[in-house]
């Protein structure tokens, strides 16, 4: 190729590697001039070689733009937080809960963090931002707009890794109402603590109350029931502290529509129940004792762990004993036990948590007769157990020969 045609080439290729090998240096001189680099920035001989260059630079811009007065200040990212019905189920981030924030693009940004007491996480480059009473999808928005101001279309993804441990109350009908703290913060984890619901719950109507910071208070009711009815998935709200839990009574007029040994068996439920039985008709004589059985259990389950004996006892005649909440006072059934066990399902009613067993015709007239001449109606249940722990003490009366069911 002639001369004449190389040299305006080899010019160009020169102009441009002068142009490259200068243009860093002509830019730090202008970011120095519009004193975003402190000079020891540009000429500091100790330099921490565990922080990446890029991040240095960026932390040090990020440090005269606060000095003068022209980065954010956290008020700028606190948006205020609107509490609604369609929110309530979305867990919300508080001191406590640890996340892991991965920046693609940007390895260096990426961190694992905790909220602190005030709420606040520490994110490179932008410092303390406050994520309190943000859902996941919140604060990963709030990450990416503030990291927004320092890199080009940040994509950010935010992960729970551990929530926080939270205090709930507990009421209703539970086996011990309370506050209890809760290390997995889910509603079936709170009922489950508080020893399962009563046989005289009402899952369809489990309510939910929660105040939040602005001082607004919802409340918001669960079906349990109706999932466990159609074999489809219970819902797991996620719990926050401070939220009270109700758990109501089933009325006497739902009781015909609601499957309660259904809920009797699931894991929401009491899982054993107590049975207090006064037996006459026993291979020992007359006991007086208590049986655990498993919740959902029948008359039949009781009678045959009972084994009353069949030369004594008369088991066309067995008085079930129940503590009727509503009425306040004790309510007798008889049940012919002989035709429970082959099979009457008429005869073999699902027992309930503190029910009372007799076995003897003689002595279940005699304690039927206490009950409808007892002068005070029972405030509670406990009233009510109470009355026949106070057989205990008078076993010897109420099993003297006179006394016998033979009479």
């Amino acid at each position: 190729m002639p001369t004449s045609h190389r040299s305006p080439i080899a010019l160009s290729l020169a102009g441009f590697y002068t142009a490259w090998t200068i243009l860093p240096v002509t830019l730090l001189l202008w970011f120095a001039q519009a004193g975003l680099f402190s000079s020891s920035a540009m000429g500091q001989t100790a330099v921490d070689s565990s922080v990446p260059p890029s991040q240095r630079v960026l932390e040090d811009a990020r440090r005269r733009l606060i000095e003068r007065g022209e980065f954010p200040g956290q008020e700028e990212f606190e948006q205020p937080f609107i509490p609604n019905g369609q929110e309530f189920e979305a867990y919300r981030l508080g001191p406590g809960d640890s996340i892991f924030v991965n920046v693609l693009r940007f390895a260096d940004l990426s961190f694992q963090g905790t909220l602190d007491l005030q709420g606040n996480v520490i994110v490179p480059l932008v410092g303390a931002l406050p994520l309190e009473g943000l859902t996941v999808e919140q604060a990963r928005e709030q990450i990416r707009v503030a990291l927004d101001r320092f890199v080009i279309d940040p994509q950010v993804d935010v992960i729970l890794i551990a929530q926080r441990p939270v205090q709930v109350t507990i009421l209703g009908e539970v086996v011990r109402p309370g506050l209890y703290p809760l290390q997995a913060p889910q509603l079936s984890t709170a009922l489950v603590s508080a020893g399962g619901t009563t046989g005289l719950a009402d899952l369809r109507t489990v309510r939910i109350r929660r105040s939040f910071a602005n001082g607004e208070t919802l409340e918001q009711e669960f079906d349990l029931f109706s999932p466990l009815r159609d074999a489809a998935t219970v819902p797991d709200i996620q719990l926050t502290d401070g939220d009270i839990i109700v758990v109501p009574t089933l009325t006497e007029a739902d009781r015909q529509d609601y499957d309660r040994a259904l809920i009797a068996r699931s894991t929401l439920a009491q899982q054993q129940i107590n049975i207090r039985v006064v037996n006459y008709a026993g291979t020992r004589g007359g006991v007086i004792g208590n049986l655990t059985l498993p919740n959902g259990s029948s008359f039949v389950d009781a009678l045959t762990t009972i084994s009353p004996s069949l030369d004594s006892a008369d088991l066309r005649k067995i008085a079930l004993i129940r503590f009727d909440v509503e009425q306040g006072r004790a309510v007798t059934q008889e049940i012919n036990g002989r035709n429970a066990l082959r099979g009457d399902f008429s005869q073999d009613p699902m027992l309930e948590h503190n029910d009372v067993i007799i076995v003897g015709r003689n002595l279940i007239a005699r304690i039927t007769y206490a009950l409808n001449t007892f002068t005070q109606p029972f405030r509670d249940v406990l009233g009510f157990l109470l009355f026949f722990d106070s057989l205990a003490t008078s076993a010897d009366n109420l099993f003297r020969p006179g006394g016998s069911s033979d009479d």
